[in-house]
């Protein structure tokens, strides 16, 4: 027994009888709790969301991401948080060999969690939308940023913001006319849903992209884009997990330009001749 697995064990007695659900859940399934969504797992202990956030304070944690790094550090390999698929013994070239196969896997995970009737639909809404907010929080940030280089080359107007009081207030200028779009591999991250509902309030169509089909962001959602590389708490960050970020966007935004052909063609020229002196 861990010492997570004894704390837990400890504090059933002063818990409710719900929280005892979420207790009796987590101990009896401690593997596959790393992999689910706070929303997985309230649905499948059968209770409500906040129960399963008092659980986690009641165990002195500050929040179900709180006590999902404590469980990767009781369960999972120390070396499987750096990479999920690497041990201590092997080769330089193994390590190699693994590191690729787990990034050409989140594209191909991609591939096939993509529904292409959401995909057109998210189309259709980039192509029919005055302006369009990407929202990110640290890594799931970067790729917001990327999706506004991306998208402003053809011409649409695009904005990203990694401030949280600057996604909340650009999230309060949108109009029904216009679009936010945020990635979050948790679908948990709590500045970029709040940023996606204060949008949403506004009339702002909203599309999600996530690894969790069922997670706080895509509760306000639209249009739900599924991504591969799923990670652990202590795995935040992973280039796989990024990859497939990108592929999404790879995906929109080729999708978006062969409708606008001949306007992403003119904005892709212009924007190059703009930066052609930046470089030698």
């Amino acid at each position: 027994m861990n010492e997570l697995h004894a704390k837990i064990n400890s504090y059933v007695k002063s818990l409710t009888k719900s929280e005892q659900k979420v207790a009796q859940f987590v101990l009896e399934r401690f593997d596959e709790i790393l992999h689910l969504s706070v929303t997985d797992l309230a649905e499948q202990a059968n209770v409500g969301e906040t129960t399963v956030l008092r659980f986690c304070r009641k165990l002195e944690f500050k929040g179900y991401q709180e006590f999902k790094l404590a469980l990767a550090k009781n369960t999972v390999n120390p070396l499987s948080n750096l990479h999920s698929n690497l041990t201590e013994s092997d080769p330089f070239q193994v390590m190699i060999q693994k590191v690729n196969a787990s990034n050409v896997q989140a594209i191909q995970e991609t591939t096939g969690m993509m529904d292409s009737k959401e995909l057109n639909r998210a189309i259709e809404l980039i192509l029919s939308s005055q302006q369009i907010h990407f929202y990110g929080a640290g890594v799931s940030g970067i790729t917001a940023l990327d999706a506004k280089s991306r998208f402003m080359r053809i011409g649409l107007s695009v904005d990203a913001q990694l401030d949280a009081h600057h996604q909340a207030m650009a999230a309060a200028m949108l109009s029904e006319n216009d679009l936010a779009i945020g990635f979050s591999v948790s679908g948990s991250t709590k500045d970029t849903v709040d940023a996606l509902a204060i949008a949403k309030a506004n009339g702002v169509k909203i599309i999600a992209s996530t690894h969790f089909a069922r997670s706080p962001i895509t509760r306000i959602a639209d249009v739900v884009l599924l991504n591969g590389g799923r990670e652990t708490p202590l795995q935040g960050g992973s280039l796989a997990a990024k990859i497939a970020q990108l592929h999404v966007i790879d995906l929109l935004y080729t999708g978006v330009a062969l409708r606008i052909k001949e306007k992403a063609l003119y904005y892709r020229e212009k924007a190059a001749k703009a930066v052609a002196d930046k470089a030698y």
